[in-house]
C-alpha cells in the first residue's frame, strides 16, 4: 500500500494576481513542524512563504521561511500528512496579498526580488 493520498479539496485557491506571468519550479515540502488539523491532516497552505536553500540545491526540502532566507511562494495546498510531499514553488510573479495566510515579513519580500506582492 502507497503511504502517498491524493485529497481533493475542490477549487483550488489561486494566489496568483495574474495566472498567465508566473514561473514555478517543482520542490519537496518538508512535513517537519506542520501540525496537524481537525481533520488530523497536515497542510501547508498555498500562498506559505518558503526557503531552505531549494533554488541552490534541487535535492533540498522546502521549509517554511518568511524572512530573509525566503525563496518562493507555495502554489498549491500541500498534504505532508505522510511525510514530505511534492509541491510547486512560485519564484517569479505577481501575487495577491489577500490570498496569502500570512502577510510577508519585510525580508522576505526584499528576498524575493522575482516575487512582486499586490494589495
Amino acid at each position: 500500500m502507497s503511504k502517498f493520498v491524493t485529497t481533493t479539496y475542490g477549487n483550488r485557491k489561486e494566489i496568483l494576481k495574474f495566472p498567465d506571468h508566473y514561473v514555478n519550479m517543482p520542490v519537496t515540502v518538508d512535513d517537519a513542524g506542520v501540525t496537524a488539523n481537525a481533520d488530523g491532516k497536515k497542510i501547508v497552505p498555498a500562498g506559505t512563504i518558503m526557503g531552505g536553500g531549494v533554488i541552490a540545491d534541487p535535492s533540498k526540502l522546502v521549509i517554511k521561511s518568511n524572512d530573509a532566507n525566503a525563496e518562493g511562494v507555495l502554489f498549491d495546498d500541500v498534504d505532508v500528512s505522510y511525510g514530505p510531499a511534492p509541491g510547486a514553488l512560485t519564484i517569479h510573479g505577481f501575487i495577491d496579498l489577500a490570498k496569502l495566510p500570512e502577510a510577508p515579513d519585510a525580508a522576505a519580500v526584499t528576498a524575493l526580488t522575482q516575487i512582486v506582492f499586490i494589495a
